[in-house]
């Protein structure tokens, strides 16, 4: 069973963070230049908060606001899930279907290890199950 931890060591680890105070719009402009769904919202190493293209839309488009003149703190989710080095890649994909979520932190004892996206979820297990059916056709084979 593959872990967080196994992941973090295979993946590229940018992580793409903002202040609370920073303006919608550059969060924005900064998710559209680096191509992710979401930021972290640090204060300094403390996570705070993440900030997605959904909470744009639904709490700034639909509210009629300016995302110039509104704060990130303003409309980012404080509540935020996220897993340790040691959850499972399944887990993973638990968490993020049953809450409907596309992004996951990795935290270890408070401090952020990394992110992980909906997609590098499946990216994970589609390489995994490949593995597996390429380990059980050479057993079969007799290799």
């Amino acid at each position: 069973m593959t872990t967080v931890r196994q992941l973090l060591e295979k993946k590229r680890n940018d992580v793409w963070s903002v202040a609370p105070e920073t303006s919608v719009y550059d969060a924005i402009a900064l998710m559209a230049d680096k191509s992710v769904g979401a930021l972290l919202v640090m204060e300094g190493s403390e996570l705070v908060g993440i900030v997605s293209e959904r909470d744009y839309a639904r709490k700034v488009i639909l509210k009629g606001r300016s995302s110039k003149q509104t704060p990130v703190r303003d409309i980012m989710t404080t509540k935020v899930l996220y897993v340790t080095p040691t959850h499972s890649l399944e887990e993973c994909m638990a968490i993020m279907t049953e809450k409907r979520i596309r992004h996951l932190p990795v935290l270890e004892e408070g401090r952020l290890l990394g992110v992980f996206s909906s997609g590098d979820v499946i990216k994970a297990t589609i390489s995994e199950q490949e593995f597996m059916i390429e380990q059980l056709e050479n057993y079969i084979k007799g290799r």
